[in-house]
């Protein structure tokens, strides 16, 4: 079995003084390594469908890596996924959310279209930290009327304490530090 922290690095005051962020580079730049976290994802939404008792319609991801792990998943899965952009990235009537980050401020935002009412969505990112985006990205599904059935992972950072803003949401996570 592949570990996937020997290819996860850590890079010290990046991308600011005090943050230690995680690089995945390593990890998508190797096929075998990948192919195992999309597999672990996919056994995670499987959890994930049955702790739940329902079926995942659609996966959305923030940008920008959010977009390496969702679509892939999406497409093992045979479900739709759904971009979650920074502002005025997306061409078509858009609905956003506003959040705080670890290391300033962002915002999030969606197609009005890209979830319909009651629609069973799994929210997907590489690394959960402080909660923030993830937070607002839940929001934004539930502002169009679609359910999220959890947040998936690949790391969590757990002295950040993250798990506080998604308070409710069923949280899954390959890794943990």
């Amino acid at each position: 079995m592949i570990d996937l922290r020997d290819y996860v690095r850590e890079i010290a005051d990046f991308p600011k003084p005090g943050i230690r962020f995680k690089d995945i580079t390593p990890l998508i730049g190797n096929g075998p390594a990948f192919r195992a976290t999309i597999d672990r994802m996919s056994a995670l939404v499987s959890e994930a469908e049955l702790a739940s008792g329902q079926k995942i319609e659609l996966i959305a991801s923030p940008e920008a890596r959010g977009f390496i792990f969702g679509p892939p998943l999406a497409a093992h899965l045979g479900v739709g996924f759904v971009p979650i952009r920074k502002p005025n990235k997306l061409p078509a009537a858009r609905t956003s959310v506003s959040y705080a980050l670890e290391y300033g401020t962002d915002t999030v935002e969606m197609h009005t279209d890209g979830v319909d009412p009651g629609q069973r969505v799994l929210l997907v990112d590489d690394v959960l930290a402080t909660g923030g985006t993830m937070a607002a990205c839940r929001e934004l599904v539930e502002q169009l009327g679609g359910t999220v059935v959890g947040c998936l992972f690949l790391m969590e950072l757990t002295f950040l304490e993250g798990r506080g803003r998604l308070d409710g949401t069923p949280i899954y996570t390959i890794l943990e530090e």
